[in-house]
């Protein structure tokens, strides 16, 4: 029980995975041995060996590596190709850290590589603001707006790194979902597929936008928007790094009379409104953690397609998203992130009419929403390491998924900028068609099981100031 309420308490605190800078995601007791056998360069994999993996299928390890027993191995280049692969192992973000060893006998390697499980079912109480972010909600303070429910998540489900999400949320937004997802399922291990529906009703509906701040319906007898979809994907994974996608999703979304007559663009005239989509996406992620990342470079190209079942809205979207980071000395990290997205379409719908202001947003515009077709976001930043408690180890607690705590923090300045495209609602919207800038200093704290909290002062080209909190990296 004591460690089913830890695991509530680290799973709204604490990110993983940079407990040491030279080993990402291991224990500074349990460094990296690397063994060779003298008088040779060339070396046969004799045997691939795991411990720890007391959940964990074997064969889910063994998909990720880029080696297997009789290979020759050359010792140029092989404790690099070891380091590679035991990030990968880690990155599947089952484990709290991962480790190699080597031991060399007559020119036959074997390779160890150990791990500690991380703690995988994750039953969370939902108590969450309903607005887009905690500076939205605090500008209201209405309390009110508050969803509770349970959020459960069962990660490594049956050992084999597959993943089963539900939802069961009550109160001013009420949500209900099953997500289901296999990462391969076939012999070599290669393609997998995800299945999930979900159901969505609420008393508030942003109906319209005014000077990039949204307007507000709420009808406590009624729902005024009401949403369901069914998805299914079938996935292409190379491995944990590469990744393609495929999803076709059919999605049945309706409205209130009174949001119809407050804004007929909404659904563009319609009432009901059912369409399918399809989407393509390829992820290629080299990170060397993917909660915290402070070294590698990140790509992820999308392209879909909303296809009406009933009217005419009709659109096509193509998104692209490249980041890059630049370990520097003295413990300083930089990083920068350039992100774009193209919707072409013959009418559309003002919901459709997102840019910048919910998944991507400019550091500094957190409280406005800036309606467009096309835009761009450039966003850099300069860290310092400040403190590294490394691991804080809490010696009444005997569990090791639990009683060891790593938590580091990070000084960050950071200049953002982006730009909007809109020429169907131009008239709401006075930061369109032009460049936006922010700038501001943050701190970072990270901790494990892949949680990150930034809190983040800003100024932008309005002149507005203020702080902002996240609870995720910034790109």
């Amino acid at each position: 029980m004591l460690n089913c309420l830890l695991a509530l308490f680290l799973t709204f605190f604490a990110p993983p995975d940079t407990v040491s800078k030279k080993l990402p995601g291991s224990l500074p007791t349990a460094p990296n041995k690397l063994e060779l056998c003298p008088d040779t360069n060339q070396f046969e994999i004799a045997a691939i060996a795991f411990v720890g993996n007391r959940k964990t299928k074997e064969r889910v390890l063994r998909a990720e590596l880029d080696f297997k027993e009789g290979e020759i191995v050359s010792e140029k280049g092989l404790e690099k190709r070891l380091e590679q692969n035991r990030l990968r192992l880690f990155n599947l973000q089952l484990f709290l850290w991962v480790r190699y060893e080597t031991v060399c006998q007559n020119g036959r390697l074997t390779i160890i590589f150990e791990m500690q499980e991380r703690w995988y079912l994750f039953p969370v109480p939902i108590f969450s603001l309903a607005d887009r972010n905690f500076n939205s909600w605090w500008e209201k303070k209405d309390f009110n707006r508050i969803d509770y429910g349970l959020h459960l998540v069962q990660y490594n489900f049956r050992g084999r790194n597959e993943e089963l999400k539900a939802n069961f949320q009550h109160g001013f937004n009420r949500k209900y979902e099953l997500f289901y997802t296999v990462p391969y399922f076939n012999k070599k291990r290669n393609l997998g597929f995800s299945v999930g529906g979900s159901i969505y009703q609420s008393h508030s509906v942003d109906y319209n936008t005014i000077e990039n701040e949204l307007l507000t319906l709420r009808q406590e007898d009624r729902f005024p928007i009401q949403k369901r979809y069914a998805s299914g994907s079938i996935i292409w994974r190379e491995n944990v790094q590469k990744r393609t996608t495929f999803t076709t999703s059919y999605h049945q979304e309706q409205i209130s009379d009174s949001v119809l007559i407050l804004n007929p663009e909404f659904f563009s005239q319609q009432q009901n409104r059912k369409y399918l989509e399809f989407e393509l996406t390829r992820t290629l992620n080299f990170r060397n953690t993917f909660s915290y990342p402070l070294s590698g470079h990140y790509l992820q190209l999308s392209l879909s397609q909303q296809v009406a079942v009933n009217g005419n809205q009709h659109n096509t979207t193509a998104q692209v998203k490249f980041s890059d980071y630049v370990p520097l000395k003295k413990k300083f990290y930089y990083s920068y992130s350039l992100e774009a997205q193209s919707r072409l379409a013959q009418n559309l719908a003002y919901y459709d009419n997102v840019a910048l202001g919910y998944k991507s947003y400019i550091r500094g515009y957190e409280l406005y929403v800036i309606g467009g077709q096309h835009y761009g976001v450039f966003k850099n930043g300069l860290s310092r390491e400040l403190l590294d408690l490394n691991q804080i180890e809490l010696k009444f607690i005997k569990n090791p998924q639990f009683n060891r705590i790593p938590v580091t923090l990070y000084l960050n300045l950071f200049a953002d900028a982006g730009y909007v495209l809109e020429n169907r609602y131009e008239q709401t919207n006075y930061l369109t068609n032009r460049l936006n800038m922010a700038a501001g200093f943050g701190l970072h704290i990270v901790t494990y099981y892949d949680r990150v909290l930034t809190l983040e002062y800003s100024i932008n080209r309005e002149g507005d100031r203020g702080l902002f909190i996240h609870s995720a990296f910034p790109f």
